[in-house]
């Protein structure tokens, strides 16, 4: 790619970052189907694969509540632990609603002049949705029922605000978090997930396609739909709010590790969901899917605690549970791509790194991330994207890249340097939209209601102070 197409690239991201209403500008759009759209062609779909997406889905909702809720509740001090399970919940009911509502529109339709940002809103309510309505998978053809494929993407529209709270949890407004959670969702993640993810599918490959997708990145499962996108809104949020009142003056470890280890398991098994059913369908891609998500994420949580056993003289339980985070999120875009050998040392690589910025970078640079979600997520979620840019290389052992403009759909690679630099396109782009977008939003939310709690509410408690309990009783 030319230096003038790569400038170009993204001089029109910054534009759209700098102009966050393009939604709003959407809802003025007639969002007819494009004209020249051709006859859909016949699909088929097999029971197998729509039973094994509705698992999946029931597993990404698992990683949520209570997977993610118990692995940040154990995290935080005791007074705050129901303020981050309420959260958590929460978020997963309010973004449903939304999801339905017209976030599977904007996210999965054509947006006309604005397509390659967002999308319409033909879909808007689930019109034009049934029993009957199909979405194509990745073989020509193959099909799962539409409400499946809503259903599938609805759990990750819901996790991803829900990472977002740990970077300024025990010190946030539940008010100013729903607020924000409502605007982030509807001018980051729905342009986001469309921006990677929306493309014609096998039989219309050459329709038009969401922005990172016509780079030529790719992304499995999310790392940065989900982990960038969710990690560097948290930092932005935990830098806005300020740190915690007390901090690095006072005690602020995990009130339960036990069940920060449960949520982390949940994470694990519910991963699964999240990386093997991104392949839409139950076939050898997903079992691959299944087995790096697998090795990765136990590579990952092995090298963490050989690092902090080098480090601290000993391992401990949340090194462990927090190198297999930062594995799982690291092998999310690489899942269908990358071979189990190249996953483990994806897996071996990540800890390290998410290790260096966790102790070493928060500490210098002094902000208060309270639950690490920079650290891992974002962090964790570039190396991924960029590592499935030299995964993916056959050569390697991985699965190549699926050609669906050759009449078999041939497996290709561009080569290492062509596929990093798509990648790191994406990556910047993702960087762009959501931290400058973020930002605007926080500034929203705290200029209309407040983003923090009072001190005597943060010294009180959140349980107590904003939901008048208590999650133990003594």
């Amino acid at each position: 790619m030319s230096i003038s197409k790569f400038s170009s690239t993204f001089a029109r991201v910054g534009a759209a970052s700098a102009a966050l209403l393009a939604p709003v500008v959407a809802f003025a759009q007639e969002t007819a189907a494009p004209a020249a759209a051709a006859a859909a062609p016949a699909f088929t779909m097999d029971k197998g694969d729509n039973t094994w997406m509705l698992v999946s889905s029931a597993l990404v909702l698992l990683m949520t509540i209570p997977g993610l809720a118990l692995f940040y509740g154990g995290l935080v001090r005791a007074k705050n632990m129901l303020s981050v399970l309420m959260q958590v919940f929460m978020i997963t009911a309010v973004v449903s609603l939304i999801w339905v509502t017209y976030g599977y529109s904007l996210a999965f339709t054509d947006g006309g002049s604005l397509n390659s940002f967002i999308g319409g809103f033909s879909k808007a309510f689930l019109a034009g949705v049934n029993t009957s309505s199909l979405a194509e998978t990745f073989s020509k053809g193959v099909a799962i029922p539409e409400y499946t494929f809503i259903v599938f993407q609805m759990t990750f529209a819901c996790i991803t605000p829900g990472l977002i709270v740990g970077a300024f949890a025990e010190r946030v407004k539940f008010s100013a978090v729903m607020l924000f959670v409502v605007l982030w969702v509807t001018f980051i993640y729905f342009p986001m997930a469309h921006m990677v993810w929306f493309w014609g599918g096998p039989s219309s490959y050459s329709a038009p396609a969401g922005l990172i997708f016509s780079y030529g990145a790719i992304d499995f499962a999310g790392g940065t739909v989900v982990h960038i996108n969710a990690g560097i809104a948290g930092l932005v949020g935990a830098i806005m709010l300020g740190k915690r009142t007390g901090y690095k003056k006072e005690i602020m470890a995990p009130h339960s590790m036990t069940l920060t280890m449960v949520g982390a398991s949940l994470l694990w098994v519910g991963w699964f969901g999240f990386n093997a059913g991104s392949n839409l369908e139950a076939n050898g891609y997903a079992s691959l899917a299944m087995i790096n998500t697998f090795v990765a994420t136990a590579a990952a949580a092995v090298s963490w605690c050989i690092v902090e056993s080098l480090a601290r003289g000993k391992a401990s339980m949340l090194g462990g549970a927090s190198g297999a985070v930062a594995g799982l999120v690291a092998i999310t875009p690489a899942a269908g791509f990358a071979g189990p050998m190249g996953s483990i040392v994806l897996g071996l690589v990540v800890s390290p790194i998410c290790y260096f910025f966790v102790d070493v970078v928060k500490n210098k640079f002094n902000y208060d991330d309270s639950l690490d979600v920079f650290g891992v997520h974002c962090i964790g979620g570039i190396i991924g994207a960029l590592g499935t840019g030299i995964l993916v290389n056959p050569a390697l052992g991985g699965a190549g890249i699926v050609d669906y403009s050759t009449a078999d759909f041939a497996a290709t690679y561009a080569g290492t340097a062509t596929q990093v630099l798509n990648q790191a396109k994406g990556v910047l782009t993702t960087l762009l939209w959501s931290g400058i977008g973020s930002a605007i939003l926080y500034k929203i939310v705290d200029v209309v209601i407040g983003l923090r709690v009072s001190v005597e509410a943060e010294r009180e408690g959140l349980d107590l102070a904003t939901h008048g309990e208590a999650a133990y009783h003594s």
